[in-house]
């Protein structure tokens, strides 16, 4: 079954639309447009932010070389450096009851790695997609990126937040110019 489909910008509650939700997927996806130039290589990160708009502290950026928070509530399942076949790319595991009290929202971000140096975008990228799937893997929630992204090489796709007792979802499609550096800089993860 398919979950429902969200454009820019809207956003859906998680626990109203799937009571019940302890575990949530997050799949990404995507294909490179067909190049003679270098192979693409995106990273999913998510990246979990306090009251304030910032990490407390580097370990809550999650990514391929810091696969998963001290507690284990947000996991990342590995780097796919190819976007070769259907379904998810990348997956990030959130154990929503085991998120720190202080995390108020979960940034997923994809960035393409050496995009400077290979001079690749997002416009060079299709059938870009951010969904949500709950514990049995059935597709609650999907955000297709239809945006035209010609000049950004990092977005942030989505993002996973409280509100009250609630977890809800919203689709984001915010695209950076400077990487995951930019990304990183907006919500104060230390890159030394």
């Amino acid at each position: 079954m398919a979950g429902l489909s969200l454009s820019k910008g809207a956003n859906l509650s998680l626990t109203k639309t799937s009571p019940g939700l302890t575990v949530a997927t997050v799949g990404l996806g995507w294909d490179p447009r067909t190049t003679a130039g270098e192979q693409f290589d995106l990273d999913a990160s998510a990246i979990l932010v306090a009251a304030n708009g910032k990490v407390r502290s580097s370990e809550d950026f999650i990514f391929y070389n810091q696969m998963a928070t001290p507690d284990q509530s947000v996991v990342h399942q590995g780097d796919n450096r190819t976007g070769e076949g259907d379904g998810d790319d990348e997956q990030i595991v959130i154990t929503l009851a085991s998120v720190a009290d202080d995390v108020q929202r979960i940034i997923i971000a994809v960035s393409i790695h050496e995009a400077d140096n290979r001079h690749q975008n997002f416009g060079q990228v299709r059938a870009a997609f951010c969904r949500v799937m709950d514990q049995d893997l059935e597709e609650v929630v999907r955000y297709d990126l239809t945006e035209d992204a010609a000049q950004e090489t990092a977005m942030v796709f989505a993002e996973v937040y409280r509100k009250g007792t609630e977890w809800k979802f919203k689709a984001v499609g915010q695209g950076y110019t400077d990487g995951l550096a930019g990304i990183a800089k907006d919500f104060g993860v230390p890159l030394d």
